[in-house]
């Protein structure tokens, strides 16, 4: 019999992004206390841009964002927003939508993979993804269990179960 598997990503659904982005836009645009402050949340390239004239307020507009974001069912470990920092007359903060598993965090799903999942499993890094592979299909849901329960500094998803 051959070996079952599946794929360990890290993924963003940009339709998603984009519709927590249009929300968190019109809230923004309509709340009382961000009028005349210059706020405003943005795409630029790649990158969520908030503006406003003070660091609380460009704060909290990173709040309305992870807001909308937690609705749409995104994973906040994927948004990695910086510090506010000043620009002009007002403060900006950059996030960006983290997309694939670095080498590192690879690393450490392969070890925890190793040391605590079931012995029959064997995984190994593909690029900003890993494969993780068994005889046992009991294992590999074990396998995907363990992987949900950990703290991993990324958000994981499970493809091409086969």
């Amino acid at each position: 019999m051959a070996d079952s598997s599946f794929d360990v990503v890290s993924k963003v659904d940009k339709m998603e992004t984009d519709n927590a982005l249009n929300q968190a836009i019109k809230e923004v645009e309509q709340r009382y206390d961000f009028k005349n402050v210059g706020a405003s949340i943005e795409w630029s390239g790649e990158k969520v841009l908030m503006k406003a004239n003070s660091e609380e307020r460009v704060k909290a507009i990173l709040e309305v964002f992870e807001a909308k974001l937690i609705k749409r069912g995104i994973s906040l470990r994927s948004l990695d927003a910086g510090d506010p920092f000043p620009s002009g007359k007002e403060f900006r903060i950059e996030a960006k939508m983290k997309e694939g598993i670095d080498q590192e965090n690879a690393k450490k799903v392969t070890k925890l993979i190793r040391d605590e999942g079931p012995k029959s499993v064997k995984s190994q890094i593909q690029g900003d993804e890993v494969r993780v592979s068994s005889k046992s299909r009991d294992d590999l849901q074990a396998t995907m269990a363990l992987l949900k329960g950990a703290d991993l500094p990324v958000a994981l998803q499970f493809v091409n179960f086969r």
